[in-house]
Parts: structure tokens; C-alpha cells; sequence
């Protein structure tokens, strides 16, 4: 069995070199090894431990997998290390060190211990950000957590500048300027994983603030089917997938997943004869089999100048990261009626509103009618414990808040409660979804310009269930809360 206590004081550099790992073994201590035959390696070993130890012969593969497991799950915290750290500012490590694993931690200096430490924290608690935000008397650290801040330990105010000039040095920016904002980006490693760190500076008033996106390739490239899209809607959103031509558009404001659910249905089109491209702000993760340019205003490469020379590349499938300007939209618009399909994002409360934002962009009907199959409108909701979650009864509050929607709840629903394995009550996200199909008498009031209640009605009788019913049907399943429902969604709509 794993233990993160035994290698308290074992340098994993020392255990990867050696092929080696004590573990717990039958009441005793263990030492995973490929070759027995190594007596020195296990009589230092056990000198390290105080203890005897027996060889046990495991796979080379299965124990480097050990020992990035075991090292990565050791209990060290940064409370710990700021609390053994000397009052005076300790040096920072020099500029020129490229040593990128979080793991490696024995022989650094203090300040990248505790950069390394706090990554790591906020790789445990699944983190997508860390914030480091200076004030007059002292330092914040905060990671979000599905979706919401959290405080950490704080690191003392006197680390404040060699903080953050560590920061500056793994992600390539001048630690010289402090007046400007800087951005830049950092890879590390934990073990053999990779995480991608994409770090933001900006002056404030009391120092410089940080902000850490950190992209998480495995965490983050998910299948359609890991989204919490419900069976109906998962079918109908893969028929989109199949169609020859069209746009597709996917909906919400900014951190609901929009990515996420355009990169996991890429993933479900035949890349090996199909040419798939995609133009981002930025690239968020890399995708084996498709090509993807990274846009640079800067040097007149935009949304729309890119997607001019994607069409000269002969693709089949385009993916535009967001649909900013008119320009944008007629391109997107022209490749779909050319024989593209074609996916973009937009930033719209509902799926309809896909469909009149771009007409308000100067999109004329008879080419949005043309060219449309679907909108998809999302939000992330933080899903309830199953541990600790408990049943529970709409109050008289909670009845006159919902209307007539609290009829779905009249057979009970679950609350959050909280305990030692979740946060707050809640473990994880996932999507709740509002998916509009474009049939004939749909696209014919959007050739006419219907309004938009007319347009709703035509959307609801093609099969679309609104956010707050996907979100309702989540609430009475136990998967999510009445709280995080109205949080992500607000306000229920007027009527079912």
C-alpha cells in the first residue's frame, strides 16, 4: 500500500533514478523494485528509514507510476512550509534553473517550495485558477473551485516580491516591469503529466496581482457523454455532429463550458478523413489530428482574416472560437452555404438569442435561414455530494419563488449538507443545457423575422427544454441544488 509518509524524506529524484519505493507490505515496510539484486540501493534505504525493509519485484512502468502517485498525494502543505520559513525574505531561485516538476522540491530554494506547493494544492482540489492578490498588510491566495473562490493559506507580506517574481520567471515575463500588465504562459510537470499555466500580471495599487489558469489536458478533453447532457439532448446535439453543412453555435457567458463541449464534439468526427480547423483566442488544449491557429491581432492575424485563409486549405469542419464582429459572422455564415460545417461561440443568455444576436450583427434572414442547425445554450452547476447530501422539501419561500415550477418538486428533491470529503456540500460540475434544432417552420419565421415569442414557440414544439427545466430535472435527481440552479440559471422563467 502507498504511503505518502514514508517518502517524506526521500528526494523523488533519488527514487526515480533508483527505480525504487517503500510501500507498506504485510504490516511491514516494502521496497518496490525491478531488480532485488541491488543490495547497496536497499541497505540505503533502509539506513534513510530506521527500519529493515524487503524487496518486492514490480514492472519498471508500475512503479514510476507509484512513485508520481504516492509523491503527489504526500500530505506536505504550504501552512507547513510557511510556518517552518525564516522571517527574512528568503533569495529567489536564478532565472536560469528550468527545473519544471512540481515534485522535485528537496534541494530548491524557499520561494519555489512554495510556488511549487501551491500549484500542486490547487492540482488536488481541482483548481482552474489561482489568484495571488497583494494588499497593504498582507497577501490573498485564493484557488476557484468549480466556479467559486476559495481562500488558502496566505504566504506573508515580505514574500510578496520574490513571489511574484518567481511567477514572472517560470511563465517568460520581465520581472523588471512592474508598471504594465504582462502576460505569458508556463508548462510544468507533475510526475509525467504536463499542466499547462497560462499566468496574468496586472498593477494594483498595493503591488502587482497574479492570476494562474492552469489547463489540465486530461481534466479538461472529456466526451460528450461525461457532460451531463441528458439522452434526448446528447442525440439530438450528435445529429448536428453528422450534418454534411451548416452552423452550429454554442451559447453562455464566459467560464460555462462552451469550449469544453466544442472541443469534446470535435472529438467525435472522423478526423482521419475528415480536414478539421479551428481558430482560437487562445488555443486552450491541443487536439491530436486537427489543425489550430492561434489568432494574433497584433500582427493582423483576427478571427476573420484567419478564417479567409482556413477556407483556402480545403477544410471540411471549422471551428471559430468566438463570433465577434460582422465580418466574423458573414464568413462563418457563406462557409456553411459553401458547403462547411461550421461551429462558433457566442456570448447570448439562450439558444435563441444565438439566432437574433446575429441578425441584430446585420446577418440577413434569408442566410441565417440558409445556413443555421442548431443552438446550444449552457451553464455549469456544481453537483451535490453523493456522500452527504440529504432529502429535503420545498419551503413556502422557495414555492412562491419557483410559481408554477414548483410543481416539479412536489415529490421532494435533495439539499446540500457538507462533510469532510466535499467542499461545502458540493464535488464536481456538470452542464445543464437548452438545445434549439432549426426545423422547416422554425427556419421560415427566422427568413421572415418573427419575434422572438414566436420564435419560441416554433423552438419549444421542434423538442427544446429551457436551462431551467434540464436544470429542475438535475435539482429532483439529486444531482445539483435549488441554490446553485437559481445561481447559475437566475430567476426561473415565467412559466413551464
Amino acid at each position: 500500500m502507498l504511503d505518502p509518509e514514508l517518502v517524506r524524506h526521500l528526494p523523488v529524484e533519488w527514487a526515480r533514478t533508483h527505480l525504487v519505493l517503500p510501500v507498506r507490505w504485510q504490516a511491514e515496510v516494502g521496497m518496490l523494485t525491478c531488480d532485488p539484486a541491488r543490495l547497496t540501493v536497499r541497505d540505503d534505504l533502509a539506513l534513510l528509514l530506521g527500519r529493515e525493509v524487503q524487496p518486492i519485484l514490480a514492472p519498471r512502468a508500475e512503479i514510476l507510476r507509484a512513485i508520481e502517485r504516492c509523491y503527489f498525494s504526500k500530505s506536505d502543505t504550504t501552512r507547513e512550509l510557511l510556518r517552518d520559513m525564516e522571517e527574512e525574505t528568503p533569495r529567489g531561485e536564478p532565472a536560469g534553473s528550468r527545473r519544471d516538476d512540481l515534485l522535485h522540491v528537496a534541494d530548491q530554494a524557499p520561494v519555489t517550495q512554495l510556488v511549487n506547493l501551491i500549484l500542486i494544492e490547487a492540482l488536488k482540489a481541482r483548481a482552474s485558477d489561482i489568484h495571488i492578490e497583494p494588499f497593504e498588510q498582507r497577501l490573498v491566495v485564493r484557488y476557484r473551485v468549480d466556479g467559486l473562490l476559495y481562500a488558502q493559506a496566505s504566504p506573508p507580506k515580505h514574500l510578496e516580491a520574490a513571489l511574484v517574481s518567481r511567477l514572472k520567471v517560470m511563465a517568460r515575463l520581465d520581472i523588471a516591469e512592474k508598471r504594465l500588465p504582462q502576460d505569458g504562459s508556463a508548462r510544468v510537470r507533475v510526475g509525467e503529466r504536463e499542466i499547462d499555466i497560462r499566468a496574468s500580471t496586472i498593477p494594483v495599487a498595493e503591488g502587482e496581482r497574479v492570476v494562474l489558469r492552469l489547463l489540465n489536458r486530461e481534466a479538461a478533453l472529456l466526451p460528450l457523454t461525461a457532460l451531463g447532457m441528458a439522452g434526448g439532448v446528447l442525440e439530438r446535439f450528435r445529429r448536428l455532429l453528422r450534418e454534411p453543412h451548416g452552423v452550429v453555435l454554442v451559447t453562455g457567458p464566459t467560464g460555462s463550458g462552451k469550449t469544453t463541449t466544442l472541443y469534446a464534439a470535435l472529438r467525435e468526427l472522423d478526423t482521419q478523413h475528415l480536414n478539421v480547423m479551428t481558430i482560437e483566442d487562445p488555443i486552450e488544449y491541443q487536439i491530436p489530428g486537427i489543425g489550430q491557429i492561434q489568432v494574433k491581432p497584433k500582427i493582423g492575424l483576427t478571427f476573420a482574416e484567419g478564417l479567409r485563409h482556413i477556407l483556402r486549405q480545403d477544410p471540411d469542419v471549422m471551428l471559430v472560437g468566438e463570433t465577434r464582429d460582422l465580418e466574423t459572422a458573414e464568413i462563418i455564415v457563406r462557409s456553411a452555404l459553401t458547403g462547411h460545417l461550421c461551429f462558433s461561440t457566442l456570448h447570448t443568455n439562450d439558444a435563441l438569442g444565438a439566432v437574433v444576436r446575429l441578425m441584430d450583427m446585420g446577418i440577413e434572414p434569408y442566410l441565417l435561414a440558409s445556413s443555421i442547425l442548431g443552438a446550444l445554450a449552457q451553464r455549469l452547476v456544481r453537483c451535490l455530494c453523493p456522500e452527504c447530501r440529504e432529502p429535503a422539501r420545498l419551503s413556502a419561500e422557495e414555492r412562491a419563488l419557483l410559481g408554477p415550477w414548483a410543481a416539479r418538486l412536489d415529490d421532494g428533491f435533495w439539499r446540500v449538507r457538507g462533510c469532510p470529503r466535499c467542499l461545502e456540500g458540493y464535488r464536481g460540475r456538470t452542464g445543464i443545457y437548452e438545445l434549439m434544432t432549426a426545423d422547416a417552420e422554425l427556419l421560415e419565421a427566422i427568413r421572415t423575422r418573427a419575434d422572438l415569442a414566436r420564435l419560441g414557440q416554433l423552438a419549444r414544439a421542434a423538442g427544446m427544454r429551457s436551462l431551467w427545466e434540464d436544470g429542475l430535472d438535475k435539482v429532483r435527481q439529486g444531482v445539483t441544488s435549488l441554490p446553485e440552479l437559481l445561481r447559475a440559471a437566475g430567476h426561473p422563467d415565467p412559466a413551464p
